[in-house]
């Protein structure tokens, strides 16, 4: 058993070559002892039907998955027919989030008065399904790019713990300092459940800086630079990613963080290396 405590994030293959290859990418993961794996969902439920099929070819195959659900663009009776399949399939976790709001959907939400907040799922998952799942929520250490304020994003993290969330992912972050700041912030604020790091592989500059860019996480300038100086040469870029990673999760695990929630990308090597390294590290 990998010392480790992770879990593993993939994304709803589109064809039926690329679930073909994330099956092979999966087995190759789950030598490595996951606690569960994670399938995304679409927003709006855009990829509804393929995060159910993820999940329950996981199950097959005797792992623990965990699907998640957004509630931006669905109905009531909608999340509430995707939950009872779930539980029917004996799913007990799910990811719970706000998701992204579906182009031109804005004013018909509003009119609809349909969810606007996390914590508002997760209060309807209880009501509807009271303590069948385990219920994960996001957590944002440098600070959700839509947020009034950090105070005001503090408030909303709270709200969803208090809606009956289990446990938090954060979204990947590359300075530290960050996730043990948040950490101490939300203990003050009452939060007592586990706060799990996400982790980002860093095998892509151009990538990580689009990616980064949408979703409000800070690449510190010294890695950006670095990262940048390499060009096209991606040993180099891979090499240097997997020490960065690899020294931030052993910063992390030290600091008391009771987990690492790895953002695949539905490849299995760059997180492969940086568990293998972290585990020959670590005692067993």
């Amino acid at each position: 058993m990998n010392p480790v405590n992770f879990s593993i994030e993939f994304f709803p293959p589109k064809t039926a070559e690329g679930a073909d290859k994330l099956r092979a990418v999966r087995a190759r993961l789950a030598q490595l002892g996951p606690k569960y794996f994670s399938v995304t969902f679409g927003a709006g439920g855009s990829t509804q039907k393929g995060t159910l099929d993820t999940v329950l070819d996981i199950r097959r195959d005797g792992h623990d998955a965990a699907p998640h659900l957004s509630c931006m663009g669905s109905s009531r009776d909608t999340l509430a027919a995707i939950l009872a399949q779930y539980k029917e399939a004996g799913i007990r976790r799910l990811v719970a989030l706000r998701g992204d709001l579906p182009s031109g959907f804005g004013a018909q939400l509003a009119e609809a008065g349909e969810f606007r907040h996390a914590s508002e799922l997760v209060e309807f998952i209880r009501a509807e399904t009271g303590d069948w799942f385990h219920i994960e929520v996001a957590a944002y250490p440098e600070i959700h790019p839509q947020a009034k304020s950090p105070q005001d994003d503090l408030r909303h993290f709270v709200s969803k713990v208090q809606a009956g969330a289990n446990a938090a992912i954060t979204q990947y972050f590359y300075n530290a300092d960050a996730y043990f700041r948040f950490v101490d912030e939300a203990r003050k604020a009452g939060v007592t459940v586990p706060i799990v790091a996400g982790i980002m592989p860093i095998t892509n500059c151009s990538q990580l800086l689009r990616f980064s860019e949408m979703c409000g996480a800070e690449i510190p300038r010294w890695i950006r630079l670095k990262l940048m100086s390499f060009g096209d040469d991606s040993a180099s870029i891979r090499a240097f990613g997997l020490d960065v990673v690899v020294a931030l999760c052993e910063r992390l695990l030290a600091g008391g963080a009771p987990g690492l929630h790895f953002y695949t990308l539905n490849q299995a090597v760059p997180t492969e290396a940086i568990l293998q390294q972290l585990s020959a590290s670590r005692p067993r």
